[in-house]
Formats: C-alpha cells, structure tokens, sequence
C-alpha cells in the first residue's frame, strides 16, 4: 500500500505501528491445567489463571507452570534383605499446589530446577531406604507393601513443599536370573502341594457325605422299626383288651357260649359219638 498516495504523515503511520505491537505484546493467554507467572523485570510478581490476560509490553514477561498430575520415573540398584542385587523402576505421580505455585517459582525458577534439586533426589532416598526391608520372594509377590512405604516415607519427606504426593509405582523389578528359576520352582510346588490339599479336603467332603448318607438312612429304619414295633405293641394292647372284654362277658352271661355253638351249628348231627356224652342239641322245649 502507499501511504504518501493516501496523504498519511509518516510520524503517524510510525505510532499506528507502535500502538499494534504494543497492544499485541500486551495480550498473552495461558494454557489449561498451567498457572501463569507474570515477571517484571525478571522478578516474579504474581501468578494468574488459565484464560486471557493483559501485560506491560516490553515490561512483563510470562511463564507457565503446570498444575496437572506429573509423572517422575526413576531407575535405580539396590539390594534385597538378602543383600540379593536388585534394579527397580519406581514411578510417582505429584501436583503442584495451585495455590502455591508462585512461592515454587521464586525459590526455585520452575519445575525442573524443583524436580532436580528437591523431588527426584528425595525419591530416590525414599525407594533405596525400603527395598532392603524386604527379601526378594516378598518383594515380587507382595509389591503393595513395598508401594505404601516408599510412598509414606516420601510424604513425610515432602510435606514442607506445596506439591502433593499422589502415588507412587513399581514399574519393575529385576532379579538375577537363577533366583527367578528357583522362585518359579518353589511357587510351582506351593502350587501342587495346594491342589493336593484340595483334593484330599474334598475326598474328605465326600467320605463324610456318604457317612452322612448312611446314617441317615440308619435312622430311617431304625425310626421304620420302632414305629412298627410301636403299631404291634398297640395292637396287642387293644387285643388283650378285647379278649379280656369277651371273657368278662362270657362270665358273667354263660349263655352266650351255646348261643354262640347254637349259632354255628350247621345242623348236623355227629357221626360218632362216645358214650356218657351228652347231645350236643339245645333242648328248648318247655318243662
């Protein structure tokens, strides 16, 4: 474009130019999950949100910081309680306290300075102070306790510091080969003695099921036989009582006895008969 064609005065062409940069190097954003560091003179001054901000040109300047979950890994030797060789990969998570994160700027200049000099070397004390509190078989197959002590003593060891401990991680562990065999070894008979264990405790399930079994039908029959003898022995009771009924009444009424050899005769006389014995006809003419 040509400025003299449009009768524009250089001197006003120059502060046009100057009021666009001064206002575009007045505007700055900072990111999400970052607190931004306003520097005056490379002087820490304040801190401020996510989101659009305004400056002193040629004055401030920003810095971000992040405040989202970090991770720090460490790789490191150390020995068992055996005094076994041993290389663990350790990782731990950890947040910067928002609140907090233009005092971590001041005393440190930022996140690496801070990860250097205060974090990663407590880290490293933290993880190499309890891995010889375990032997090498409690190490691989009980990592979580492993975990909540490295993790306890580097809470403890940074509580004096605006950032959070979130958790910590064994990544892996390295034993020497030979130990590794003979732990797959003594696991692999542990695992065979238990299915034994299972075995017989379920043959045992068993024995005592048909034990179970057989009793109960024992006591099935047993309950059978004495209702049985139960039926019998009423029976007979109610047996003796009728014959002791039929006797009383035949005590007392005689009668009924011919009445009853009455009753049954088919009227034949007998064939043969021995003598001096009566006839056995009821002679019921009258006097």
């Amino acid at each position: 474009m040509n400025f003299q064609k449009l009768n524009i005065p250089v001197k006003t062409i120059i502060t046009i130019a100057a009021c666009l940069v001064s206002l575009m190097g007045s505007i700055y954003t900072v990111n999400e999950g970052h607190i931004g560091i306003v520097k005056r003179f490379s002087e820490a001054k304040e801190q401020v949100n996510p989101g659009l901000h305004f400056k002193v040109p040629f004055i401030d300047s920003v810095e971000e910081i992040e405040v989202r979950t970090r991770k720090n890994e460490e790789r490191m030797a150390s020995s068992t309680k055996e005094q076994m060789p041993v290389t663990v990969s350790v990782s731990v998570n950890w947040t910067v306290d928002k609140t907090a994160a233009l005092e971590l700027f001041r005393q440190y200049g930022g996140l690496s300075q801070f990860e250097s000099r205060i974090l990663d070397p407590r880290f490293r004390s933290a993880t190499k102070d309890v891995i010889p509190r375990f032997d090498a078989e409690k190490l691989i197959q009980d990592r979580a306790s492993a975990i909540q002590a490295i993790e306890a003593n580097l809470i403890e060891e940074m509580k004096d510091f605006p950032v959070t401990v979130d958790n910590i991680q064994i990544e892996n562990i390295q034993l020497p080969a030979k130990y590794l065999t003979s732990i797959e070894t003594k696991q692999t008979e542990k695992n065979l003695a238990a299915a034994e264990e299972h075995k017989l405790a379920r043959q045992n399930l068993e024995a005592q099921r048909d034990v179970n079994t057989a009793k109960a039908k024992a006591d099935g029959i047993k309950l059978v036989a004495i209702a049985e003898a139960e039926s019998i022995r009423i029976k007979g009771l109610a047996e003796a009582e009728a014959i002791t009924a039929k006797a009383k009444a035949l005590g007392d009424n005689p009668l009924i006895v011919k009445l009853t050899e009455a009753q049954n005769w088919d009227g034949k006389l007998p064939s043969t008969m021995l003598g001096g014995q009566n006839m056995p006809i009821l002679d019921l003419r009258a006097k």
